[in-house]
């Protein structure tokens, strides 16, 4: 379910939307990078492009987080896709 949420950004408070599933993997970025939460959405707000909206961003940085920690390793090969 998609829920707005409220950040403190440079001192001024911004409100985001996201998706349950994004929110907890933004908490669980933070915690092991050992950042606060609004460290590190601040930092992902002060990367973003220009011409983007703070929530697609926070969406972009957590798939670019879990592809990089190998969540895929967990799903079959595709190079064994059809064999039994």
């Amino acid at each position: 379910m998609l829920k707005k949420h409220s950040a403190t950004l440079h001192g001024h408070r911004t409100s985001f939307s996201l998706e349950d599933v994004f929110w907890q993997e933004l908490k669980a970025i933070a915690a092991a990078r050992a950042v606060p939460l609004a460290r590190l959405i601040a930092e992902i707000d002060d990367a973003r492009p220009a011409d983007s909206n703070l929530s697609s961003a926070l969406r972009v940085h957590v798939l670019a987080w879990v592809k990089s920690q190998g969540a895929d390793s967990s799903a079959p090969d595709r190079n064994d896709a059809g064999q039994a």
